[in-house]
Parts: C-alpha cells; structure tokens; sequence
C-alpha cells in the first residue's frame, strides 16, 4: 500500500452562506489519494470539480469536512502556509496557460523558485533542465506571444515542475489545444508520472483523456458517483 498524501473527508462547500441564494457546491467528498498515482477527476460542467480542485490545490477552504496533505491538516493552516504548501508541494497546471506575460520562457519557469529563495545561478540551471524535459530548451529567450499554445502549454508543466512539487494539479490542461497538441501535453504528463513518478490529478470533461488515467473519479452535482479503475 503507498503512502496517502491526500485524505479528504465529508468535504462540504457552500457560497453565500446565510442568505436566500445560499448555494451548496459540494455535497461531502471523500477522496484519498495516493503517492505516484495518475488519476483523473472527471464530470461536466457544473459538476463541482473545479471547486473540488480549488480546495485540492489549497486555493480555497471547504465549509466543512476534513482535508489533510501529505498530514497536515489544510483547515488549520494560515494564508502564508497555504501559499507556502502550494509552491512547494503543488504544481499547477491551467487550461489558460497564466504564464506571466513580457517574461521570457526561462523566466516563467524560475518563477516559483524565486518565491522559494533558491539563488539565482540554481533557479537558472533548473529552469534549463525543465524546459530541456518538456522540448523546449530552444523557446527558452521567447516571450509568452511568441509561442503557439502547446509550447506554452509545455512552459506551464515546466513551471508546475520548479519546487519539484510532489503533486502535479492540471485543469483542463488540454481544453485549448488541438488534438495533435494535445497528445503531446499527455504524453509529457505520462512521462512525469512514470518516470520521475509523480503525483498527477487530472481536472476535464474529457473522458478520452481520462480514459488515459489509472483511476477515474466521477463527480456529479457536487458528488462522487463513481471511483473506478488501480487501487494502489
């Protein structure tokens, strides 16, 4: 049996708590998640599993229930640790990209290490390492508008990768690409499960690209009505 990195339990979230559009998003998740698993978190729009991510990600807290990461306890944890969980334990991956723009490649990807305090001349030898893993050590002095979007797609996974974080987030991290794009972005994601084995959750509507996972998780109307495929 692995190690579990995340237990949620019960996890309930609610927006406009006390007043007449008070409005429950998610309706008790109870989810483990092992180290080095390739899973997938899949329903359609409206689901809940963008706000289930959010509160994976420690973006944002449930209302009630119990999260713990790699055994700490999420609920318990200020704002500075939070952010501090998220740079070190968490790369994110977005279907937008969010790379910041005017930065060179190289530079987006140093980003988070800049945050962490590592030095200049580490930040610099890891952003090459990361953007030469994703093929993209050539694109290193391009800014975000001179790239197509599966390299910047490719910049954004060797971002994620910076704190060598052991749980890689990605939303939807296809939905803008075309196919062909896509299936590259996939295979990268293969690559980092197996080969430098981590932790990869996988946010889409997709269930092609879920098919891909070793477990896929169903979620519907803020509930999970199905949790199929390799138990670790």
């Amino acid at each position: 049996m692995s190690n579990t990195i995340i237990q949620m339990r019960d996890i309930i979230k609610r927006y406009y708590i006390g007043k007449p559009n008070e409005l429950q998003i998610l309706n008790g998740i109870s989810l483990d998640v092992h180290e080095g698993e390739f899973l997938s978190i899949v329903g359609a729009s409206g689901s809940g599993k963008s706000t289930l991510m959010n509160i994976i990600g420690a973006l944002d807290r449930p209302t009630l229930g119990s999260y713990s990461l790699k055994g700490r306890d999420i609920g318990k944890l200020n704002d500075t640790e939070l952010s501090n969980i998220r740079n070190a334990e968490i790369g994110f991956v977005f279907q937008t990209f969010n790379l910041v723009a005017r930065t060179n490649a190289l530079k987006n990807v140093e980003l988070p290490m800049l945050y962490a305090g590592k030095s200049r001349k580490e930040r610099t030898q890891r952003a090459k390492e990361l953007l030469k893993l994703v093929e993209m050590e050539d694109r290193a002095t391009h800014q975000p508008n001179e790239l197509s979007g599966g390299q910047k797609q490719r910049v954004a996974i060797a971002r994620a990768m910076a704190n060598n974080p052991s749980i890689i987030l990605a939303d939807e991290p296809t939905g803008a690409l075309d196919t062909k794009t896509g299936r590259m972005v996939m295979d990268i994601f293969h690559k980092l499960h197996k080969e430098e084995g981590k932790t990869i959750i996988l946010i889409t509507h997709s269930p092609e690209l879920a098919s891909e996972t070793e477990r896929i998780v169903t979620i519907s109307d803020g509930s999970i009505i199905s949790d199929t495929g390799v138990k670790a």
